[in-house]
């Protein structure tokens, strides 16, 4: 992305910011006024509860880059960029959190024990995202380390698992982290190889089942709702849109739909429809139309009063990942955009 389109996405930004964006990204017929109530209040809540550092995090994952990431999102997915905006401070602090926590020797981001590699793919998906839409050379700098980190880790299956080293075994779910960091940071100017993917798309559709579900590891495990669209979303990430094993898993997302909503927002509830929505939206159509509605309608009738939903995780981390998947529609962060 050359300096020119970034500044143009800058400032478009910023003026939907200012506008209020009555019929957002165009969708007006799905973002619905309750919506970006909702919104809205998730988005104070992550105010709110932001760090001094700049970091956001629970009493079990303190200062905790996925989290971090996941929040900053958040604030970006309505059009907030870093320094500009009604929470342009929150993501500044935010983004700075994370480049401060880029390992200098390794380009690993761990900022506890915690870590490991799905904080580092989070936070590098942040900050490709982050550096999609401003010009900064520090944070080019960071991005590439970190994106270094990634492609060195990546095991001889294609894959990639806990620990930021290339020997092992992989498994989906982290895989899916570091293949849309990586697509990220590619848009944003970053060069990723053809052969860093096309290992990744490999291991990918190794991962599809018979039903059309995806697993959790190549030998073992049974079909997931969340892995099926983490799954599909890697798939639709690195162009792959017309595959079997992308058609069937939206097929499967579909017909377990039902299982994977009122769970009372624990186990992998926010994580699948993080995913979920991606795929769901990327593929558009009937696909889209069937599953936004119930998915919005469900999230405005479980929202605390505080504007953060229940998860197992932590309110913080329900906060953003339930405003994300509200705010796919919205179409001002650049993974989300079709």
């Amino acid at each position: 992305m050359n300096k020119v389109f970034r500044r143009l996405v800058v400032l478009l930004c910023a003026a939907a910011v200012c506008a209020g964006s009555a019929a957002v990204g165009g969708s007006a017929d799905v973002v619905t006024p309750k919506v970006q109530e909702a919104v809205s209040k998730a988005l104070s809540y992550l105010k709110r509860t932001q760090d001094p550092d700049g970091s956001w995090g629970t009493s079990r994952y303190q200062r905790h880059p996925a989290i971090t990431a996941l929040a900053c999102m958040a604030l970006m997915a309505q059009g907030n960029l870093p320094g500009r905006g009604k929470y342009g401070a929150s993501v500044e602090r935010g983004i700075n959190f994370l480049m401060k926590s880029v390992n200098p020797s390794t380009g690993f981001i761990e900022a506890d024990e915690r870590g490991r590699m799905y904080g580092h793919g989070f936070a590098t998906l942040c900050l490709a995202e982050a550096y999609g839409m401003v010009s900064s050379a520090r944070l080019r700098k960071k991005l590439r380390l970190a994106v270094g980190c990634i492609i060195k880790s990546q095991k001889p299956d294609g894959g990639w698992r806990y620990e930021p080293r290339p020997s092992g075994s992989s498994d989906l779910s982290v895989t899916i982290c570091q293949v849309m960091a990586l697509r990220a940071a590619n848009n944003a100017g970053i060069e990723v190889s053809k052969a860093t993917i096309d290992r990744a798309v490999k291991y990918t559709k190794q991962s599809a089942n018979a039903d059309g579900g995806f697993r959790y590891m190549l030998r073992s495990g049974g079909s997931s709702f969340a892995l099926t669209g983490a799954g599909v979303t890697t798939l639709y990430g690195a162009g792959e849109y017309a595959c079997e094993e992308a058609q069937n898993g939206l097929e499967f997302l579909k017909k377990y739909l039902s299982t994977h909503r009122g769970q009372g927002h624990y186990g992998h509830y926010f994580y699948g429809h993080y995913y979920a929505a991606q795929a769901m939206y990327q593929a558009g159509g009937k696909h889209w139309e069937f599953y936004y509605p119930m998915m919005r309608d469900e999230l405005l009738r479980t929202q605390l009063s505080n504007g953060s939903w229940q998860s197992s995780v932590g309110n913080v981390y329900g906060a953003a990942m339930g405003a994300l998947v509200l705010e796919v529609p919205y179409n001002y962060l650049p993974i989300f955009q079709r």
